[in-house]
């Protein structure tokens, strides 16, 4: 006999977070929420302030979680063009074996509060900012041949977050394979070769 420990909380946010994958933040209602969970829609706000507070801990919690494999792969050793390769790679794994909770971290950022986008805007800084001095540093150190840091850098991010939009569980490519392969495309995009 299995026990299940998932608190009404968290069966909440998951509901939130399909919710808001499938039809997005402004198309979901509490009612759907609550449906989905088990519960009548009064029963949300015993939980959850607000389906704004739903959607800002979902996106919390899902750039935290990639802010911290995304400085581990810039932290760890090895020169700029294995670092970006990892970094790449978290990156995408991420965006397409979680590609629901992705969507709605990246794609409904205007439904937050300007207090609670400011805090994911922090986490996406740090994001952005281990890609751009992994490439910097590839640049110092004349592995990679860019006149454009920034854009290089913003180029990357932009088609790893992509996956979460076209990504289907049931797909002919694995996640593997597609952050490998996408590691290699951001490779060319800063190679000179």
């Amino acid at each position: 006999m299995t026990v299940d420990t998932t608190t009404t909380r968290d069966r909440l946010l998951d509901a939130a977070r399909i919710s808001f994958a499938r039809k997005g933040f402004h198309g979901t209602t509490t009612r759907d929420i609550a449906s989905a969970a088990g519960l009548s829609p009064a029963g949300v706000y015993v939980h959850h302030r607000s389906k704004e507070a739903m959607l800002f801990e979902i996106s919390r919690a899902g750039h935290e979680r990639i802010t911290d494999r995304v400085e581990a792969a810039a932290g760890a050793d090895g020169d700029a063009r294995t670092r970006l390769r990892a970094i790449v790679h978290e990156l995408v794994l991420t965006h397409a074996i979680d590609h629901e909770t992705a969507r709605v971290v990246n794609y409904e950022l205007e439904a937050l509060t300007p207090e609670h986008r400011e805090v994911i805007e922090r986490l996406r800084g740090r994001i952005q900012h281990s890609l751009r001095r992994t490439v910097q540093d590839g640049v110092d150190a004349g592995v990679f041949s860019i006149d454009q840091v920034g854009m290089t850098a913003n180029a990357i991010s932009g088609m790893c977050v992509d996956v979460a939009r076209w990504y289907e569980a049931d797909a002919r490519w694995t996640p593997e394979r597609i952050a490998d392969h996408f590691a290699d495309i951001a490779l060319r995009m800063v190679s000179s070769s």
